[in-house]
């Protein structure tokens, strides 16, 4: 008589107005029935004329949302809670038009100066669907224990300071930070030259598939300045990410 949940929902991450589906489904020995809930902060109640094993949502609001299965001798289970998390993004940050729910980063870290002891927390924020995974790098190398969009040291050493970016992913791709310098006081530190750091993201890629780096120069010492390669950069981008190239872009 047992109900099985054979495919659970999966938490996303999208821009307000987004329109898109949670799906749950489920086996058992009679027919079944389906109902979704929702919770926003403390407040759990039912969704109601949502009977279906899709619930079809227009982002809003960040919330929680679970299914209830139910069959025809009362048996009952309850997939796993979901997070619909909604960005209010500004027009730049917002996916393109055949957005297909690979990583697209709407808030990237930034630097920080911190005296030694002191905690620090550096931020990032990426949409996706289903929602991305975070990982986090310092100076090239992996840090195993901050794999979500907050990283956060409570006690900082010297050796702590360095060139950090955050990796999103999901099942379509990744996407990589901004690498912001973290200065720690207590000592001198000895950061990467900055024309290195441009190329930490290449190296950090780690591509089993294609690669493209778009460089636009659009200031020459006896010419004056181009707008177009600013534009060219932005839309080959997207074009290239769009026939599965990792991309690198350069400007200057």
């Amino acid at each position: 008589t047992a109900i099985a949940i054979t495919e659970q929902p999966v938490s996303v991450s999208v821009p307000v107005g987004y329109s898109f589906m949670l799906r749950c489904r489920a086996q058992g020995c009679t027919s079944l029935q389906y109902q979704w809930f929702c919770q926003c902060q403390s407040d759990c109640r039912l969704i109601p004329g949502a009977t279906n094993q899709d619930l079809p949502i227009i982002a809003e609001q960040t919330q929680l949302y679970t299914c209830r299965v139910n069959d025809l001798y009362r048996n009952a289970v309850f997939s796993d809670w979901v997070k619909v998390e909604v960005h209010q993004c500004v027009a730049r940050g917002l996916p393109p038009r055949l957005w297909r729910g690979e990583p697209v980063i709407v808030l990237n870290p930034s630097e920080q100066r911190v005296e030694a002891g002191q905690p620090l927390q550096l931020q990032c924020a990426a949409m996706g669907v289903p929602a991305p995974s975070y990982q986090w790098y310092r100076n090239g190398n992996l840090l195993e224990q901050q794999k979500r969009k907050k990283l956060w040291i409570t006690h900082t050493k010297v050796s702590d300071s360095g060139t950090y970016l955050c990796c999103a992913s999901n099942s379509h791709g990744e996407h990589w930070t901004n690498a912001v310098d973290v200065h720690i006081g207590g000592g001198e530190v000895i950061l990467p030259p900055a024309e290195h750091l441009q190329f930490f993201h290449l190296v950090f890629v780690l591509a089993t598939g294609k690669i493209a780096l778009l460089v636009g120069n659009n200031r020459y010492q006896h010419h004056p300045n181009l707008m177009a390669p600013v534009r060219d950069v932005f839309e080959l981008s997207h074009l290239l990410e769009h026939l599965g190239f990792q991309v690198v872009s350069l400007l200057d």
